[in-house]
């Protein structure tokens, strides 16, 4: 193993996520078994996933007093973090929360978990969460789909949201709202230890192979020029989309000028139905997300697709 990788393989369990059973969330309930599928992305890959059909709140052990059947009618794509996985317990918190307020479609995007390809870091993970929503929208046709991703994730589902509907071997299926958290605003960023540590592993074969230990399998062809469009640019390009925007303000990848430049893409755009929320406290992803936060996203969510 050579000098790079020997040197990052020390620290890149910490650097890059969390343990993946270190989370804030309540583990998932007893019984809580996603049902695992495979999805058809157009470009070919097979996108392992699970499926969460919706659940009560006191089916969870929340005693709520306002509980009652699950009417909301929404479904979920939730697209996890880089070095992410559906099957990690960090991420089926998260998907079990989120079924309180609907049907959960958590998806492996390419290069990891048990998901064929390799990952382009937000590129062609598009084609991924397109899948997803295809998938929703075939399965209940009259049914909202709300799109929410983490870290990466997070800036695959802005990009998506504003690609769609396109042409051949670009997204076809339109969500009816999106929800972005910890995403970066702009690429290319290295302004934290973590994220130069991120660059420097996907940037040549050493740190590929580091990432291969983690469960990633990581594309070795550098992106076009120009680049796919930033986050910031597709939320300009997403027209009066319900859009929302939830960022930590002790975030150590992405500091809270993330959450600012989407701001203010969504404010030059005009968009009256995009909202952004720093939350006081909260880090990063799925590893720090609290439960009042996920209760806001869900209720967010339910409001503006079913308004």
């Amino acid at each position: 193993m050579g000098r790079l990788a020997r040197g990052v393989l020390h620290n890149v369990g910490m650097a890059l996520t969390h343990s993946t059973s270190d989370y804030v969330l309540d583990p998932p309930p007893p019984g809580f078994a996603p049902t695992e599928m495979a999805l058809l992305t157009m470009d070919g890959e097979s996108i392992n996933a699970g499926w969460v059909p919706a659940r009560s709140r006191s089916e969870d052990g929340v005693d709520d007093p306002t509980d009652g059947p699950l009417e909301s009618g929404v479904s979920f794509v939730l697209a996890h973090g880089f070095t992410g996985s559906w099957r990690e317990p960090r991420v089926q918190a998260v998907a079990a929360h989120l079924a309180r307020f609907g049907d959960v479609l958590a998806i492996d995007q390419r290069g990891h978990g048990a998901s064929s390809g390799l990952c382009t870091v937000g590129m062609d993970e598009v084609l991924d969460v397109d899948a997803a929503v295809g998938y929703l929208r075939r399965r209940s046709a009259n049914r909202p789909v709300v799109s929410v991703g983490f870290s990466m994730g997070g800036s695959v589902v802005l990009r998506q949201a504003a690609l769609a509907p396109g042409s051949q071997l670009t997204p076809r299926h339109r969500p009816d709202a999106v929800v972005s958290v910890s995403s970066p605003g702009f690429w290319f960023y290295r302004g934290t230890k973590v994220m130069r540590l991120v660059h420097r592993l996907i940037g040549n074969p050493a740190g590929r192979a580091v990432l291969r230990t983690r469960g990633v399998r990581m594309t070795s062809q550098p992106w076009p020029d120009p680049p796919p469009w930033s986050p910031e640019e597709s939320v300009r390009r997403m027209g009066d989309l319900p859009l929302l925007v939830v960022h930590g303000d002790i975030d150590h990848y992405f500091p809270v000028e993330h959450a600012r430049v989407l701001e203010r893409a969504a404010r030059d755009s005009q968009n009256p139905r995009a909202e952004v929320i720093v939350v006081p406290g909260f880090s990063h992803a799925e590893s720090t997300v609290d439960p009042q936060t996920m209760d806001r996203i869900g209720k967010w969510a339910t409001a503006v697709a079913t308004g």
